[in-house]
């Protein structure tokens, strides 16, 4: 009986050991260090002109800086485990700002399926030309604060492609190879080409 107490008291004392490291991490970021997060996601040439959005001390989606360009750059999500940054031009914004919404309706599942009934009805753009989304992330622990930057960070690439098809492109329309480009949703209005690295180790939906 006590050898079953003591090992109670372990898994217990290890459980609450991880949920704090998570709480830890679910810490609203300063707006500086957001900032400079997002803005590695861009290219450089578009960094410092782009408008910023993440999140106020109290956690809410807010503008952290305008921007002067066609660029738009999101901080990381800071309920997530991973610190997740986008960057995409401003013509995205409509598509990307929709999903965002009904994401915080609690409508991820259901978001591609009312997004493209709207574009379909008219209600919401998309570039019918192709457009970037770019992605990078990597983990808190490996953060430079000073630059952004962090050591063990990825980098994914999207390109849209409305209404593309496979065979045209000369593309799978499923992932095959390891960080070799695919063509998800084709031939919808959101059809993209999906660059991700070969170590990408998670999905991740936009």
């Amino acid at each position: 009986m006590k050898k079953l107490i003591i090992l109670l008291l372990l898994v217990t004392s290890a459980a609450s050991q991880v949920i704090a490291q998570q709480k830890a991490k679910r810490e609203v970021l300063p707006a500086d260090i957001q900032i400079k997060i997002a803005m590695q996601a861009a290219p450089t040439e578009f960094r410092e002109g782009a408008k910023v959005y993440g999140y106020d001390s109290e956690g809410k989606f807010v503008i952290l800086r305008e921007g002067t360009n066609d660029y738009i750059c999101l901080a990381p999500d800071y309920k997530l485990p991973l610190l997740y940054a986008y960057a995409y031009p401003k013509s995205l914004e409509p598509f990307m700002a929709r999903g965002r919404e009904l994401i915080a309706q609690g409508k991820r599942r259901e978001r591609d399926a009312i997004r493209e009934e709207e574009f379909k009805a008219g209600k919401l753009n998309i570039p019918q030309h192709p457009t970037m989304l770019y992605g990078y992330w990597g983990s808190l622990e490996k953060l430079n604060q000073e630059t952004g930057e962090m050591a063990d960070a990825k980098r994914r690439y999207v390109l849209y492609v409305p209404f593309a098809k496979a065979a045209d492109l000369g593309m799978a329309s499923k992932p095959t190879v390891p960080g070799m480009p695919w063509l998800m949703d084709e031939g919808s209005y959101k059809a993209h080409i999906m660059i991700n690295p070969a170590d990408m180790g998670h999905s991740h939906g936009h």
